[in-house]
């Protein structure tokens, strides 16, 4: 039987095995799900609301297993692990207040035609999901998902799998049927003949833009819905008249939390000529003053990356960046899988920190001429997910938002994603809205009734 370990990335220590889903128990639990979808889309949208209520309550309960979890399977340090939760926890409380309002039946009487809109479920949601995040991105599917009537099958990242099996406990703990959410600890190459299957909506991934490609490809060949949320190069914009130090505690905040291991980070710091010097003067400070080391520490503000073979991609990329002509501001140093925040500057389009996403702990510092060469800049890549822009000016600010290629645009602020606004990008960042009433639309049937 195949088995499937987890590691902690900190200590490089063993976790846990677990066996991989034969194909008997696959077939069980997809039946099982159909049932469960039969009886859960019966429901009353309050009554799968009230289920989501208990799930925060849930949430609260289990924080500080689950946050040690969090720091065990994927090193995220233990504010971070806390603040997801709780994130999480507002998510839930969100949805469950506002499910009923966006999914009820729609008047689109006009003249003497009668008609309304229903917002109906389509059946059980395939979630493949990410290791960065392993609770938030989950939740962002499952429960716009769920409310709206579908049940969601779970296929998380393999090195988070105690985080998934510890949520189908909560979620049974919270109410929901049993079934109704459940994860699958399967191999990649099961995922197409799930996804075949007639009782499987939709997917929605989260992940890199070649997985993206590869279940794009999946879907259209079943005809199944998706919704990718895939990688970025964000753009963070620093113009003349930006509050430098507000800036650059920002790009720091945004570059290196979760070890820089997340898809909205402030990956290309396109600050213009007249204050680049002073920016990067303070970011190389900044840098250096940051703590790294074991994420269980109080004091922790940059655990380890996720695997050794992340710290090997990102290392790669690195290097690569620097005998490509990239000057090292404060280098990226490796043990094992914790590498020391660093900073590269004088990045050009022509570099590799440029062209492509650095899933890791380094700032990359651009030199722009002026508002219109940064916006140049900031389009120079296929991705389009977030972007920041700092400026004093904020109806400038605005003007350069709609310039801007990408799904997100924040103004003198971090960019986050939040549960009452649709979140996702476009071109190779993929398609689809998470989060907002957006979010809960993707996966319903939307059913014209005239008469």
């Amino acid at each position: 039987m195949d088995i499937l370990t987890t590691y902690n990335p900190s200590t490089g220590e063993k976790l846990a095995d677990y066996p991989l889903m034969q194909q008997e128990e696959l077939d069980r639990r997809l039946q099982e799900a159909g049932e469960a979808y039969r009886y859960w889309s019966a429901l009353e949208v309050a009554q799968r609301s009230f289920a989501v209520g208990n799930l925060a309550r849930e949430l609260d309960r289990d924080l500080d297993d689950l946050a040690r979890l969090m720091s065990e399977e994927m090193g995220k340090i233990r504010p971070e692990a806390e603040a997801e939760l709780k994130k999480c926890i507002r998510l839930c409380e969100y949805y469950a207040a506002h499910a009923e309002a966006w999914l009820a039946d729609e008047d689109r009487s006009h003249g003497e035609v009668k008609a309304m809109v229903q917002y109906a479920p389509l059946g059980a949601v395939l979630a493949i999901m990410p290791w960065n995040f392993p609770v938030w991105q989950v939740l962002r599917c499952a429960v716009p998902a769920l409310l709206a009537g579908n049940v969601v099958l779970l296929k998380h990242a393999p090195n988070v799998t105690g985080c998934a099996l510890q949520l189908d406990d909560l979620f049974v703990a919270a109410g929901f049927p049993e079934y109704t959410f459940q994860s699958l600890v399967i191999d990649v190459d099961q995922v197409e003949s799930i996804l075949a299957r007639p009782l499987i909506a939709g997917v929605a991934l989260t992940g890199s833009t070649r997985a993206g490609a590869a279940v794009a490809q999946l879907a259209g060949k079943h005809i199944k819905r998706s919704v990718l949320e895939l990688g970025g190069s964000d753009p963070f914009i620093v113009l003349a008249d930006a509050n430098i130090d507000k800036a650059v505690e920002t790009a720091v905040q945004s570059r290196f939390g979760n070890a820089g291991q997340s898809c909205i980070a402030a990956k290309r710091w396109i600050v213009v000529e007249e204050v680049y010097e002073s920016f990067r003067v303070k970011a190389i400070q900044k840098i250096r003053s940051l703590r790294q080391g074991d994420p269980v520490q109080d004091d922790i503000q940059v655990g380890p990356m996720a695997r050794p073979d992340l710290a090997d991609q990102f290392m790669e990329q690195y290097n690569r960046s620097v005998s490509e002509g990239a000057e090292v501001l404060v280098p990226c140093i490796r043990n094992a899988c914790h590498v020391s925040p660093g900073l590269l500057g004088d990045v050009t389009p022509e570099m590799t920190a440029f062209r492509e996403e650095l899933f890791g702990p380094c700032g990359v510092l651009i030199k722009a001429k002026d508002a219109d060469d940064a916006i140049r800049l900031a389009n120079d890549t296929i991705y389009g997910l977030g972007s920041t822009i700092f400026t004093a000016d904020h109806a400038l600010a605005m003007q350069l938002a709609q310039q801007i290629h990408s799904g997100n645009v924040f103004i003198n602020t971090i960019m986050r994603s939040d549960p009452a606004l649709p979140f996702g990008g476009v071109g190779m960042s993929g398609y689809g809205k998470e989060l907002g009433r957006e979010g809960i639309l993707e996966f319903v049937n939307k059913k014209v009734v005239v008469g």
